[in-house]
């Protein structure tokens, strides 16, 4: 079943410009930041770069920003306001209901323990109905959301999990998928096209969620921990701490570039081998790798996104006090 069908179809309405109504209920950091890489992308100077096979059949072409406060609205309205399509914006403060009717797909922003109050708010699950909810509340899965909402209001619940890195549009976003009821072509095209204006997107099964929680999520923590310890060494070794950090994040940049498409014909590259590429027989790198196998940091990280994954699951079950020391 399509959740995207148009106005004309759901209500009767007449809806000339042919566009989809996309609503954020609360328009934090990471609803800006999406809203933002939306914004930017439909700018008479990026059009042309969207205008692929790819494409869904019907973009945003409005947006509502939910918001709860003074500061909000005004941060809201500074960090989006440069872009062209900010005109097609409204940002409303402590109101949810008069947005989320006019919405064809509504985002999902707020802290996951505001949803149920949010979801089963007076009149909320009527103006739901029928329509595509995209999650990005951590840890809420998609029967924990739809348990909130009433059968005989059924929408298509669709879970993704963007990080942090969305503020400079380098988001690693995880779309939940179902087996058993996967999306149809449509909503699938317009859930990656959101989350691709923010970065690079994969789909993967709801039950692995969890760990791409871990992995994406916690990520970008354990990576700032290893950065600061290598500018910390080199620190250490007399270059000066601004050079440090500013040349230990560039270094990890290239990486990242390098494992994405420096394989042959742009292809990604397995870490490994950009590993030995650079490890010379005799030479300081290889020394400095020993040193790294001998104090287990490869067992280490590897450890530190299974023990985020197991927390992230319990956590996602409601329990507190799950980051106790464990045996």
């Amino acid at each position: 079943m399509s959740f995207l069908n148009d106005k004309q179809q759901n209500t009767g309405e007449e809806d000339s410009s042919g566009g989809l109504t996309l609503t954020v209920l609360g328009c934090g950091t990471m609803g800006i930041a999406i809203l933002g890489g939306i914004l930017d992308s439909l700018s008479t100077s990026s059009q042309q770069s969207d205008a692929d096979k790819d494409a869904p059949k019907r973009l945003p072409s409005r947006y509502n920003a939910c918001v709860r406060s003074d500061k909000s609205a005004e941060r809201t309205k500074r960090e989006l306001g440069q872009y062209e399509a900010y005109e097609h914006l409204k940002i409303h403060q402590n109101s949810n209901l008069k947005p989320t009717q006019e919405a064809d797909v509504i985002l999902l922003g707020c802290k996951p323990h505001m949803v149920g109050g949010i979801l089963q708010a007076d009149g909320m699950r009527e103006a739901i109905a029928g329509k595509l909810l995209i999650s990005i509340c951590a840890g809420l899965t998609e029967q924990q959301i739809v348990s909130f909402l009433p059968s005989t209001g059924h929408c298509r619940v669709v879970r993704a999990l963007p990080n942090t890195a969305a503020a400079v549009r380098e988001s690693m976003t995880v779309i939940a998928t179902t087996p058993t009821a996967p999306l149809d072509p449509d909503t699938d095209a317009l859930v990656t096209w959101i989350f691709t204006r923010i970065g690079r997107v994969t789909h993967m099964p709801s039950a692995n969620m969890d760990a791409c929680t871990a992995l994406c999520g916690s990520g970008p923590a354990f990576i700032a921990v290893i950065l600061e310890s290598m500018a910390a060494g080199a620190i250490a070794m007399g270059v000066p701490r601004g050079d440090a950090y500013l040349m230990a994040a560039q270094t990890a940049r290239g990486m990242t570039q390098l494992m994405l498409k420096g394989g042959e014909g742009g292809k990604a590259e397995h870490p490994a081998i950009l590993r030995d590429k650079v490890s010379t027989p005799g030479g300081c790198t290889i020394g400095g790798l020993l040193v790294l196998e001998e104090a287990g940091v490869r067992g280490t990280m590897a450890k530190a996104v299974r023990e985020a994954t197991v927390v992230a699951s319990q956590l996602g079950e409601g329990k507190s006090g799950v980051n106790g020391t464990r045996r």
